[in-house]
């Protein structure tokens, strides 16, 4: 059975001081097992503070996004090797938020996750469908496109390193969520896909997330679902008591 992974994305929120504080307040809540695996992605200035305030602890640590290149004259950009250094495992690659607001395309997010995979980080590889995409019955072919294109030139190993986060559109930050049988049926055909790429023996061992106003009342549901194998988490990863629910949902699944 597939390891559940929980991956709380803090996007523009927190100082390195509020970071430690939440941090704290997450090792109180959390009751670490091995059942699942829980991450965080703070924002670039605040990794170096999180790394400290996580030592002993096994929660993982991630970026929210890195360049393809490992340097170079790119103002503004973090490169994989930089995320290494400072203590992560994990970058998130592709997220809904750059593809609108910073006109990430699937090629970027190909080569971002290439680029974290030779710096041995975890990519999180995300993708999904906006409001009129779903609305137009476009949802399977826009995700189908996605990932052919993500994954473009991946070896079967590559696309076994890393994790997939299938995350609607307009259920980002919107209150907004896939029905079970909506969130099912996309992971289910990610997971087609991934072995039409890699094969089945490879698809059966990729973990494909769901992100979209995952909250404490909702995750359980969705977390029981074959193909659902655990959660990338917005709002709610900021309250250490909600992400911890969540956490908990996922270990009953």
């Amino acid at each position: 059975m597939r390891k559940a992974f929980i991956c709380g994305n803090w996007k523009m929120f927190k100082t390195p001081g509020e970071t430690v504080a939440l941090v704290r307040e997450l090792r109180a809540k959390l009751n670490e097992s091995a059942s699942v695996e829980v991450g965080i992605a703070p924002p670039f200035t605040s990794l170096a503070a999180a790394r400290q305030a996580l030592l002993g602890s096994h929660l993982r640590l991630a970026g929210q996004n890195c360049h393809w290149e490992a340097q170079g004259t790119f103002t503004g950009e973090v490169s994989a090797p930089m995320l290494k250094e400072v203590g992560c495992d994990s970058v998130i690659v592709g997220h809904s938020e750059r593809r609108q607001h910073f006109g990430e395309t699937d090629e970027a997010v190909n080569r971002r996750a290439r680029a974290a995979l030779e710096s041995g980080l975890t990519p999180i590889v995300c993708l999904g469908e906006t409001l009129a995409e779903r609305e137009a019955g476009r949802t399977l072919d826009v995700v189908s496109r996605q990932i052919r294109a993500c994954l473009a030139g991946f070896s079967p190993a590559q696309v076994e390193a890393l994790v997939v986060a299938y995350e609607p559109v307009w259920a980002i930050g919107t209150g907004r969520v896939a029905t079970p049988a909506q969130a099912q049926e996309v992971h289910q055909a990610l997971r087609g896909w991934i072995s039409d790429l890699a094969g089945r023996a490879v698809a059966d061992k990729v973990r494909i997330q769901y992100g979209g106003s995952v909250k404490p009342d909702n995750a359980a549901e969705l977390l029981a679902l074959p193909d659902v194998d655990g959660a990338l988490v917005g709002g709610a990863s900021l309250k250490a008591d909600d992400f911890a629910r969540i956490v908990a949902a996922a270990r009953r699944r």
